[in-house]
C-alpha cells in the first residue's frame, strides 16, 4: 500500500504539469500554425518583432510585406514570424450616431 502512495504523488504532479503547462502550449502552437497557413495576400499583419505591414506575396516558407502605404518598402520574412493578423475595425465615422438618452 505504501508503494502505491509513493507512486501517487509523482503521477499527480505530472498530471498537474500537463494540464497547466503542456496542454495550453500545444493549443497556442496549433492556433499559430493555423494562422500562418491561413494568411493570405492583402492581410494586414504584425510580426512577432512588432513590424506592421501588408502581405503582398506568399511562398511556402516566406512572405513579402509592404511596410508603407505606397508599397515602396518591401521586406521578406519567414511565415513563422507572423505574430497576428490585424482585423478590420469599423471606423467611428462609419457608425451611425446614437440618439442622446438625456
Amino acid at each position: 500500500m505504501e508503494e502505491l502512495g509513493g507512486l501517487l504523488l509523482p503521477v499527480v504532479f505530472l498530471v498537474i504539469l500537463y494540464v497547466l503547462l503542456i496542454r495550453p502550449q500545444q493549443k497556442r502552437r496549433k492556433e499559430h500554425q493555423r494562422m500562418v497557413t491561413t494568411a493570405s495576400v492583402g492581410d494586414d499583419i504584425v510580426t512577432i518583432g512588432g513590424l506592421h505591414g501588408r502581405i503582398i506575396a506568399l511562398s511556402d516558407d516566406t512572405m513579402d510585406i509592404a511596410v508603407d502605404a505606397d508599397e515602396d518598402v518591401v521586406m521578406r520574412y519567414e511565415r513563422s514570424s507572423l505574430g497576428r493578423i490585424v482585423q478590420d475595425e469599423p471606423d467611428a465615422a462609419d457608425e451611425p450616431d446614437e440618439p442622446d438618452q438625456s
